[in-house]
């Protein structure tokens, strides 16, 4: 079966930075889109960013373009998301997902496989 353990989260100050990592075991994800998606108090999760395992590309929501860096390591079967400038309002619980369908989106929908989350504070 399908796990994706995330990790990395913790508190930081306004500025910093984190490295949160996703590792991925129970299914060969060359196939996989793999994305982060984060929840906020009293929100709606949110798209975040996502990659294609097999090429490499990626997309952004636009409120973290420039800041935050999503990537893979084959070897591992680890996807990582690093987070620089680090803002407030990016404070949430961080969660790994995993696509099977081929499709680069920003829809949960489409997403069948999610970690339990990693907490993020970023304090002013």
């Amino acid at each position: 079966q399908v796990q994706l353990v995330e990790s990395g989260g913790g508190l930081v100050q306004a500025g910093g930075s984190l490295r949160l990592s996703c590792a991925a075991s129970g299914r060969t994800f060359s196939s996989y889109v793999m994305g982060w998606f984060r929840q906020a108090p009293g929100k709606e999760r949110e798209f975040v960013a996502a990659i294609t395992w097999s090429d490499g590309s990626t997309s952004y929501v636009n409120s973290v373009k420039g800041r935050f860096t999503i990537s893979r390591d084959n070897a591992k079967n680890t996807v990582y998301l690093q987070m620089n400038s680090l803002k407030p309002e990016d404070t949430a619980v961080y969660y790994c997902a995993a696509n099977p369908r081929r499709i680069r989106s920003s829809s949960l929908r489409l997403y069948d496989y999610w970690g339990q989350g990693t907490q993020v504070t970023v304090s002013s």
